[in-house]
């Protein structure tokens, strides 16, 4: 007999239903089909019951930082929910990096964790913890259950949390004798509170299209939450900047979410973004904000942030209109359903072009400048080299990219290029090394035909190397390409930069064989140090149907730009070392 429901569980005479498997079967009525975990003492009722389970596939990660990450790729490349299950201590303790990645960038994510039996929680048992403590501040919400009765009740009620409003990552901790327990009168789902809804002011949508009809310099500045609210809201937004003909630029979470290939299109934004959108953004009179929340790597100086722009800010979230930058014209709701009807509104009467003639002058100056020009005669290969090559073979394969975090992050998010939402997966608020493997992994899982390439650094990828076992074992043929310059590079960077070029502890001295390691945990692998090889080697590797490593050494010395310095604003940036950049005020 196929069990589909809980009820059904109950009322077959050989379900056996314990904690474990009511708590499996409300995954699985919730569309859940794959989870990443690592088993220990405290979940090992609820992975028995796993084992008996064929229609979740359990991903086994070596790290309980990984899961996460991978849920995360999952999440991100799908738009579905992220699970994970670990067990209790070092367990859940291990996750909070995770966690908080999620938090940081609205991830849905279910972490459920085990926990010690109940009648042992105070005692100091073994591998006990206080995972709510623990978990409190990287968690949208967070919970202990302690009847098993309530287990179908509160796993519902998380998924809600996780999934309704601005995601974010939610916890339920579940003692080992809850998960062994039969239930017999499990509790009823709850009815969920959603938000209080926000009907959208008819006045505020006239008065944010009014803007945009008269605007002569406006910018269309989209973020993470904008790829959040699906791939309608992504394509509403691209409406938006069609029917005005203004310029768009998008945050690091952003990427994807409108087409690069647009000449709309002026590039990323923030500390390393292109100098069209940066000088774009300070000389706007109208800044048109969708699903992101003005971060400091987005304003630079604040007090200098657009100062002559006014300001239409749309977010699910109410509590991120006015926190940091005020607007004119807020719009507090689901994006799609914002950007529909202020679409609904712009149909009222014609948008005039030629407002708007000048500025594109303008911006085509500023274009002009070729702020990501590099030396393509150099001898040796250059980082912005190896990205933009990665770039031209990546072309047309619709692949997904994920980074780890540092200067290789950023070149990365500077020279390739996204014309759909949910390819670009990097950690944006919590900057994240170690991320950028498990979330490849997680997105490979999830898109087994797509090409998964996770761009890396030698300092980034030593923090979960472990996971090239999961991805051997799961049969995930990522690609990892390595910009290998044998630092911590933005740390070093930054030393450089602002502290007199005293490299404390941001060089590397006891690097491994990446390729000798990689090839012991089953991975193809070739190693990089000729500019001449380069192309030949990135089709090797994108070519391959195994997990495949490549190393490419680059220039040490090499620094990201451009770059706005911090205490700058957006009219002050770095085009090279020594080579500012200045606009009028």
């Amino acid at each position: 007999m196929k069990i589909d429901s809980i009820d059904q569980l109950l009322d077959h005479p050989d379900a056996s239903p314990t904690g474990a498997r009511v708590l499996l079967h409300t995954l699985i009525a919730a569309g859940v089909d794959t989870v990443f975990g690592y088993p220990g003492g405290a979940v090992l009722p609820l992975y028995d019951a796993l084992q008996q389970e064929p229609r979740l596939r359990h991903v086994l990660v070596r790290h309980e930082q990984a899961a996460v990450h991978a849920a995360e790729g999952y999440a991100r490349s799908t738009g579905k929910l992220g699970v994970v299950f670990v067990t209790s201590g070092p367990g859940i303790a291990n996750t909070t990096s995770g966690l908080l990645d999620a938090l940081s960038d609205s991830i849905p994510i279910l972490c459920i964790s085990g926990q010690v039996a109940t009648r042992s929680i105070g005692t100091s048992a073994f591998q006990e913890c206080d995972a709510l403590g623990i978990s409190r501040t990287v968690t949208k919400w967070n919970v202990q259950v302690r009847d098993a009765s309530q287990i179908a009740q509160t796993v519902q009620a998380a998924i809600r949390i996780a999934t309704r409003g601005r995601p974010g990552p939610v916890l339920v901790d579940v003692p080992k004798d809850l998960q062994a327990a039969q239930v017999v009168n499990p509790l009823a789902p709850a009815p969920y509170a959603d938000l209080p809804s926000r009907r959208l002011s008819s006045a505020s949508l006239d008065a944010a299209a009014d803007l945009i009809r008269h605007a002569r310099r406006p910018v269309f500045y989209g973020g993470g939450g904008l790829v959040n609210s699906g791939d309608a809201a992504c394509l509403k937004f691209a409406e938006l900047v069609q029917r005005k003909r203004g310029p768009c630029t998008l945050t690091l979470m952003g990427l994807g979410a409108f087409p690069a290939s647009s000449d709309l299109w002026l590039g990323m934004l923030g500390m390393h973004g292109t100098l069209e959108a940066n000088l774009a953004m300070h000389q706007s009179d109208l800044v048109v904000c969708v699903g992101a929340r003005f971060d400091d790597r987005v304003t630079g100086k604040l007090p200098d942030f657009c100062p002559h722009a006014r300001v239409i800010h749309i977010d699910i979230d109410p509590r991120s209109i006015d926190k940091v930058v005020k607007a004119d014209v807020g719009l507090a709701g689901d994006c799609d359903t914002v950007l529909a009807g202020l679409l609904e509104k712009l149909d009222a009467a014609p948008i005039d072009h030629a407002l708007t003639a000048d500025w594109w002058k303008q911006i085509a100056a500023w274009r002009a400048e070729n702020c990501l020009a590099f030396d393509k005669a150099s001898p040796t290969i250059i980082p912005q080299q190896l990205m933009a090559s990665l770039a031209g073979q990546l072309g047309g394969k619709d692949a997904i990219v994920s980074t780890d975090v540092g200067q290789h992050q950023m070149w990365a998010a500077q020279y390739l290029r996204f014309d759909k939402p949910r390819r670009w997966l990097t950690s944006g608020g919590a900057g994240t090394m170690g991320y950028g493997l498990p979330a490849a992994i997680g997105a490979q899982v999830a898109h087994p035909d797509k090409t998964v390439v996770c761009v890396t650094g030698d300092a980034s990828i030593l923090m979960n190397i472990q996971e090239l076992a999961t991805a051997v074992q799961h049969k995930c043929p990522v690609k990892v390409v390595l910009a290998n310059n044998g630092c911590m590079g933005m740390v070093r960077q930054w030393q450089e930069l602002h502290h007199e070029a005293r490299y404390s502890h941001s060089y590397s001295e006891a690097m491994p064989d990446f390729v000798a390691l990689a090839r012991a945990f089953g991975w193809n692998a070739r190693r990089v140090e000729h500019v001449g090889e380069l192309e030949a080697a990135l089709a090797e590797c994108l070519s391959s149907d195994t997990p495949y490593f490549l190393d490419v050494v680059v220039e040490r010395a090499e620094n990201c730009f451009p770059m706005i310095p911090s205490g700058h604003g957006h009219h002050e940036m770095l085009l090279a070392k020594d080579t500012w950049y200045r606009a009028g005020p």
